[in-house]
Order: structure tokens, then sequence, then C-alpha cells
């Protein structure tokens, strides 16, 4: 279980498989920090229930607090104290979570420097998409890969909790792509990203796009070695996201503004999405999009090119 959101759990499984596999071949592993998660809050809830549990002793004594217990077995020392200690082991619930939540972030972070060594090692610009579902990252992504594929070499590791939908359209493209399937979890992690990556062997000099699972919360917590974080949302959503998910808005680097070919049909204020996410992050840049229709995407690809002159001279 993921100790920053609860996604995931003991039995969660993630795969990795590029399109057209047998599925008997995939390649499963558990996260890293599920068995640490599980055993120190197990331990944590053993500690107490013992506590609890300890009450039923063969003999009588009395508390501070003047009142005396049965007991079901008998043991040799007295429990002399003027409160039931239930409070305490809320806090020591809550240490626990705290600390495997620390444990869990402080390894991704580690894992992101290695990636961000192999990236560096083979000339690869990386970018990070996110968004919540159904703003059209893929929609964009497949837009991108399109219109670019012939100047740009690119490869692609798409992330979803299920189905190879999403890696099959872009196989579809004729770039090479392998899907993660996180399971219960709601984000990527550093460790999954290596494990693909390592498969996928994109060219060097290339540009290795990463399409994250469709949240806005989590993903924000886990660096996954990239150059770049876009964020991405539509004008059918809020112009307050940025405001209800700071963490978000303020760990991106760009901000793409999608399906604007619909605003004459929508109650939306771009400028006001725009004042909100500049709240948060004064130094977020702004691309306005349609994926469907193109427009405004030379501009997006006007950035990228000049990124990778930087970045690939």
């Amino acid at each position: 279980m993921c100790g920053t959101c609860g996604c995931g759990g003991p039995d969660g499984q993630v795969k990795i498989q590029k399109p057209g596999t047998d599925h008997s071949s995939d390649h499963h592993h558990h996260h890293h920090h599920d068995g640490r998660m599980t055993n120190r809050t197990h331990e944590s809830h053993h500690h107490r229930n013992d506590h609890e549990h300890s009450h039923d002793h063969a003999h009588s004594h009395d508390h501070d607090h003047g009142h005396s217990h049965d007991h079901g077995h008998s043991h040799g020392h007295d429990h002399s104290h003027g409160h039931d200690g239930h409070h305490h082991h809320h806090a020591d619930h809550y240490k626990t979570v705290i600390a495997v939540e620390k444990d869990i972030l402080q390894h991704n972070d580690l894992m992101a420097a290695r990636n961000r060594g192999y990236f560096e090692a083979k000339n690869l610009y990386t970018l990070n998409l996110v968004s919540s579902p159904g703003s059209g990252k893929t929609s964009i992504l497949e837009r991108t890969l399109r219109d670019l594929k012939t100047e740009i070499s690119f490869a692609v590791i798409e992330g979803d909790q299920q189905t190879m939908n999403d890696a099959n359209r872009i196989e579809a493209l004729e770039v090479p792509v392998i899907q993660i399937n996180t399971g219960k979890g709601c984000h990527l992690e550093s460790d999954m990203i290596y494990d693909a990556v390592r498969q996928l062997s994109p060219q060097d000099n290339s540009v290795l796009m990463i399409e994250n699972v469709g949240n806005l919360v989590c993903p924000s917590m886990f660096d996954l070695g990239e150059k770049n974080r876009i964020v991405i949302i539509s004008t059918t959503e809020g112009e307050d996201k940025p405001l209800k998910y700071p963490d978000m808005f303020h760990s991106s680097d760009i901000c793409i503004i999608n399906k604007i070919d619909l605003l004459p049909y929508l109650n939306f204020d771009v400028d006001k999405l725009k004042t909100a996410a500049l709240q948060v992050n004064p130094g977020l840049q702004f691309f306005e999009v349609s994926a469907t229709t193109g427009e405004g995407m030379e501009n997006w690809y006007k950035w990228l090119k000049k990124e990778l002159q930087t970045t690939h001279p």
C-alpha cells in the first residue's frame, strides 16, 4: 500500500508490457515498499491489540485511578497507570504512517536520481505528462507524435491502472512504446520507470514521453527523473483546478490548456485559470491548444524544439 495516499495494497501488482506481447509472459513485480508498509503498519496494529488484550489476566490489581480488573491468566507484574493509554497508540500509529511515507518518498527520490543519470547517459530528453482523467493527455501526445515523428525520435511510456489501450494507440503511430499498468496504484513511481525504460531501450538522443496515470494528487509527489513536468488541463474542467490541486501546478514547468475549440460552447474563462495557476506557480508557462483541430499546437512544438536545441546540441 502506498503510504502517501493508500492506493495499491499488499496484493497489488504492476505490469510492464509492450503491445502485442503474450500476457502470460507479463513482467510482474510488487512495489518495493508494499512489504515494508504492510509490515510496519501491522506492527503498530499488533502493538495496539496486544495492549488491549493484555487486560485478560488471572489476578486482580489496582490502578492509580482506583479500580481493579479480573484477568484471564496469571503473570507476575502489576499495571499501574491513571488512564488506558489508548491515545498513545493512536500517536504511535500516526508516527508509523509518517515514517513509512517518508521512507517511500526518499526511496523514490533516490531511484529518480538513478533514472536521471540513465537519461543523461543516453541523452534522453524526458517529459512527464500529468493531468486528471479526460483532459486529453493521450490526444495531445498522439498529435505531437504524428506531427513531429519525422523530425524527432520519440519513445513513450504509458501509465494506466489497467488496459493496453493507450499503448496500442501509440504503437499505431509506429513509435516505440511500453505500457505500465499500476493495478490499484494511482501514480507512476521512479522504479517502475527504470524497469520500463530498460525494456523499452529507446534510441540515444531521443525524446522520452511519459504519460502518467490520470490523477492531479499523488503524481505530484513522485519525481520520475524527468527533465520537465507538463500539466494538462482542459476547458471542460474548472478554472479553479490550480487552487484545488496546488501541488501539481506548483511542481510543473508547463501548463497546456486543451480543448480551446470548445470555448464558444462553455462557460470557461482562460484568463481566470491562468491567474489561479500563477498564484500557485508564478513561473508557469502556458500553451492554449486543441489536440482535435491542431490550433495552438505549433507554439507547443516550437517550445519543444527550442528545448531540444539546448539539450541536444
